[in-house]
């Protein structure tokens, strides 16, 4: 499923125009990406929980000239499914 085969299921299931799903669904989007630049985690309960988590950087290496390469620290998005996603899914 990609992100226009949800705006198509939610406009199906609320049984809204297009438009509007597309943007409700934009909206979800907008507000998970805030909360988790602003406090680092977005729960919601039975499905799971998104969180932020610094990675640290390293060296690497370029597969076509071998050369090592620096890679920067980051912050990277994780995600732990909640009990009811798990067991929907088994």
């Amino acid at each position: 499923m990609n992100k226009n085969d949800l705006i198509a299921a939610v406009a199906e299931s609320t049984e809204l125009p297009r438009t509007k799903a597309s943007e409700v669904v934009d909206a979800v989007f907008e507000h998970i990406t805030r909360a988790l630049r602003a406090s680092g985690e977005v729960r919601l309960v039975g499905f799971g929980t998104f969180a932020t988590a610094k990675r640290k950087g390293g060296l690497g290496r370029n597969p076509r000239t071998g050369a090592e390469i620096r890679i920067a620290d980051c912050t990277a998005v994780r995600f732990k499914p909640g009990k009811a996603l798990k067991d929907a899914v088994q």
